[in-house]
């Protein structure tokens, strides 16, 4: 082994024994030349090193590994990629979580590339739960992981970090930007959608959305044709966007998806011909954007819609009747309707199979049972949460000496003459 790699190897054992881990991030990224150049003897250095003694040094090797145009023996680096994160010292890797961050994309993104998405589920959930300070902390491997598990067809091991409000970013060295924020919350979304959690999907895609942003990205043109689809699923029309949404997404983004608004538009009229016909004039945009299966579940949702708006004005319909009334083939298919609308306590009502006739009920719940109770409860509890968490994100920017100087007009920025055309971001 040459001299080089031994004073890299000894550096990385004794300044990781002695924990001084800021000077060993700084020589390990001065020392990415001198690995390069000696790429055949990574592999060495890797197995001579220990993963939970030595992090920072191993982190270093396998960066380098990955930054190379054809990575050698990819199977190797795939599998030592995978013991590093099982492994790793978390309070090592905190002090290098830029390339952290770069390695786990890297890796993420090398399965991507070879179709093996269900192989990085498990490793990128044991990256990042290494390197968060707490749950509800946000990292850029969230994205990637939530990428795999959508790639996979298996959602549930995102749901984990997904179901969590996040309330804190982390910064990694500066390398987490709006896109892994962006990527984030609209991958999630496509998860929520896919497991028919609405609700929550809409969430998602708003928040993406609505990020602070002086030019309409490409992710946050997607997310608001979801937005727009999930919404009227979920509601019948698109809920408006908050006040806080930026000026230049409100004014851009409806002519750059004029389909959907189209959509939009005939849905409102409640006509599932003229609904239908939309859907076949703009088909291919639909299958493009890869939101046919959306389109298609806002057809059903306008049918069921009719079929709820029946409820308020009938007592005892027909199945036949019904079917005219929403334009559905006949009395089979209005019937499978109302059953899977029963099974989903959309609306109350009962079929009588002999005569073809479908009775419809008052909701039974009558909100004074314990289960509701307990519900109330669940919920009260939630808010009480939330309230404690604002009030505790207010003292901390209260107390933070960017806001006192910027509320106390003493920053150099508020004086006159004196702008320097920076933005200043808390």
């Amino acid at each position: 082994m040459a001299t080089s790699l031994e004073q890299y190897v000894n550096t990385v054992q004794t300044m990781s024994a002695s924990g001084n881990l800021t000077q060993l991030y700084d020589f390990i990224n001065k020392s990415a030349d001198m690995l390069t150049k000696n790429v055949s003897h990574l592999d060495n250095m890797f197995a001579t090193l220990d993963i939970q003694q030595a992090s920072l040094g191993i982190l270093g090797i396998l960066c380098v590994k990955y930054s190379l145009p054809n990575i050698p023996d990819l199977e190797t680096t795939l599998v030592q990629t995978t013991e590093f994160f099982s492994k790793c010292n978390g309070e090592h890797v905190r002090f290098a979580t830029d390339n952290y961050a770069e390695l786990c994309q890297k890796f993420a993104q090398a399965l991507i590339d070879r179709k093996m998405f269900a192989r990085g589920i498990a490793p990128l959930t044991e990256a990042i739960e290494k390197i968060q300070l707490h749950p509800a902390q946000l990292t850029s491997i969230h994205g990637s992981l939530c990428q795999l598990c959508l790639l996979s067809k298996n959602m549930k091991p995102a749901l984990r970090f997904l179901d969590i409000d996040i309330t804190e970013i982390s910064r990694e060295g500066g390398r987490l930007d709006a896109k892994d924020y962006l990527l984030y919350y609209y991958y999630g979304g496509m998860i929520y959608t896919a497991l028919k959690n609405y609700d929550r999907a809409l969430y998602f895609f708003e928040i993406a959305v609505t990020t602070p942003s002086v030019a309409v990205s490409h992710i946050m043109m997607e997310a608001y044709k979801k937005f727009t689809l999930v919404s009227l699923i979920l509601h019948g029309k698109i809920i408006p966007l908050p006040k806080y949404t930026p000026q230049v997404l409100q004014r851009y983004i409806r002519p750059l998806c004029q389909p959907y608004m189209s959509l939009v538009a005939v849905y409102g009229h409640n006509s599932l011909a003229d609904l239908r016909a939309t859907v076949n004039e703009h088909t291919e945009v639909f299958n493009r954007d890869n939101n046919m299966g959306l389109v298609k579940q806002c057809m059903t949702s306008l049918i069921k819609k009719n079929i709820q708006r029946l409820t308020k004005t009938f007592l005892t319909l027909s199945l036949t009747d019904m079917a005219n009334r929403v334009q559905l083939s006949g009395p089979k298919e209005a019937e499978k309707y109302v059953l899977h609308m029963i099974e989903d306590g959309e609306i109350f009502a009962t079929i009588n199979q002999k005569d073809g006739m479908v009775r419809f009920h008052d909701n039974p719940e009558k909100y004074n049972s314990s289960n509701m109770l307990l519900e109330v409860d669940k919920e009260m509890q939630l808010c009480i949460q939330l309230d404690s968490k604002l009030r505790e994100m207010d003292r901390e920017i209260a107390v933070n000496p960017q806001f006192v100087q910027k509320s106390s007009g003493t920053h150099e920025d508020d004086l006159p003459g004196t702008s320097t055309g920076k933005i200043q971001a808390y």
